[in-house]
């Protein structure tokens, strides 16, 4: 996607940009599409995993919609967490009640309190540690760690949250592993500081999202690499980038036995690819790279109905699944089918840890399909198929790195610009709109070397007026107490 974004806003402007795709058959990276397969006669393409439109991806949809790319998309109803306590399980209904909290962000949480299903989940200990929870909040709101270089090293989420209770810890680490897609001892803290802020923790409606029907995240991307060509743009697929040279002609890109010659060149590959291609071009291995992190795609299917369920969900505890989405209620074929012979399907996600991904693919099915028929008796005995897709390790775990180690568009080598989600910027933008505003960025740069506009950004929503005023509150307090210690 910051390639594909990159190269668009650069064939807009009258330049005739050239993409080097590493695959062969797909464009679009995480958002590309895949094979098909058929359960009990019927087809269905396999993606990356089901996809969704976040309310401040304000640029992404800004893009599309200047380029007539947007798909029509199913608006999220309800996600349901499910609680797996020793084979115990317990359900509330969250989504909607954050969407449309009476209480204003960063309280928008207190109207959980209100749903008996929720209260159900709590027990002493969890009401206990309310302040613990609450602080932990409040931090999110206080710190911001892409906007005011706030790396936080060495603390974790695992760590931060040792002291809060098993329930609401279960909850705020399942949204942390859903976003985030990682064990929270994995997870750095300011990571996931910055995607709370981004999605929910400043805004009640930077949680809606909608859902980009199925093929739909194919779509986007294949009619990006179409627009970009009808442009102008070249796309050659098939060639993976292996290292790059510059002399005082330009930049030379090389894959396997060919080249390829350029006066700038935008890197918009993932975190692990740049940081190798970066190391075998300049031998440079000072510089912060985030983690690119695997995960696994689960997919069963039912010639039943479960009797109750949201389209969507989390599940914590005693569980392998991190979430699930019902297809049949999200993706048009699915629906189909499933009116046609009264089945459904879900997908889930595995995100670790790393030992939960490397046992076989027979071990991670059994597992998955014992965590749903949990959640859902009903669908015992009415298993149609089931498919497993290891996704490679491409998944950003975002972090963020000292500013002068940590990539941002701009390069020490001059005419060579970074995009991608792990880029460093001072939006507080993630994954799918970070990819897309590091990609105007880097665009924008060799626009300027051009003497040609570049393109604004649309700057994120600003916080609601409480969250905004707890926010510069503490920062004035930060700022006064290292003015104490440090008076010059």
């Amino acid at each position: 996607m910051a390639g594909l974004t990159a190269a668009l806003h650069l064939a807009e402007r009258g330049l005739n940009p050239l993409v080097i795709e590493a695959h062969e058959r797909f464009v679009g990276g995480r958002l590309a599409g895949g094979e098909t397969i058929e359960i009990q006669g019927a087809s269905f393409r396999l993606e990356h995993g089901v996809h969704g439109i976040w309310a401040p991806y304000v640029n992404f949809q800004a893009m599309l919609a200047r380029n007539q790319i947007l798909p029509a998309t199913h608006a999220a109803q309800e996600e349901t967490w499910i609680y797996n306590h020793h084979g115990h399980i317990r359900r509330a209904e969250v989504g909607r009640a954050i969407r449309t909290s009476w209480f204003p962000a960063p309280l928008h949480y207190l109207q959980l309190f209100f749903s008996p299903r929720f209260l159900a989940m709590l027990d002493l200990r969890d009401w206990a540690s309310l302040f613990n929870v609450w602080a932990g909040l409040v931090m999110g709101v206080g710190v911001d760690p892409f906007g005011e270089n706030q790396p936080l090293a060495g603390l974790t989420l695992g760590e931060s949250t040792r002291r809060w209770s098993p329930a609401l810890k279960a909850f705020f680490l399942g949204l942390a592993r859903n976003g985030l897609s990682a064990h929270p001892d994995e997870v750095p803290l300011a990571g996931f500081l910055a995607f709370l802020r981004f999605y929910t923790l400043l805004r009640r409606d930077s949680w809606n999202f909608s859902y980009l029907p199925e093929e739909a995240g194919a779509a986007v991307t294949e009619r990006m690499a179409e627009r970009v060509q009808s442009l102008g743009g070249i796309l050659c697929s098939g060639k993976r980038v292996e290292r790059l040279t510059k002399d005082a002609a330009g930049w030379t890109v090389y894959s396997g036995e060919e080249s390829f010659t350029a006066a700038q060149v935008i890197l918009a590959v993932e975190s692990a690819a740049a940081q190798n291609i970066l190391k075998q071009s300049f031998g440079r291995e000072d510089l912060f790279f985030p983690r690119s992190l695997a995960n696994a795609v689960v997919r069963l299917w039912f010639d039943a109905q479960p009797r109750r369920s949201a389209e969507a969900g989390i599940f914590t505890g005693d569980v392998i699944l991190h979430n699930y989405f019902w297809l049949d209620r999200l993706y048009d074929p699915y629906r189909r089918w499933a009116a046609k012979n009264g089945g459904s399907c879900v997908e889930a996600h595995i995100y670790g840890p790393p030992e939960v991904l490397a046992q076989p693919d027979a071990v991670l099915i059994a597992q998955a399909i014992q965590d749903v028929t949990q959640a859902w008796p009903e669908l015992r005995g009415h298993r149609l198929g089931q498919h497993l897709q290891r996704n490679p390790a491409t998944h950003t775990l975002p972090a963020i790195g000292p500013a002068e180690r940590h990539l941002g568009t701009q390069t020490p080598w001059a005419g060579l610009f970074c995009a991608g989600d792990w880029v460093r910027h001072t939006s507080p933008a993630f994954f799918v709109e970070r990819a897309v505003v590091t990609g105007m960025a880097a665009a924008n740069e060799v626009l300027k070397s051009r003497g040609l506009e570049p393109w604004p950004l649309l700057e994120a929503l600003p916080p609601e007026p409480l969250a905004a005023w707890i926010e510069r509150l503490m920062r004035a307090g930060r700022r006064q107490r290292r003015s104490q210690r440090n008076p010059n």
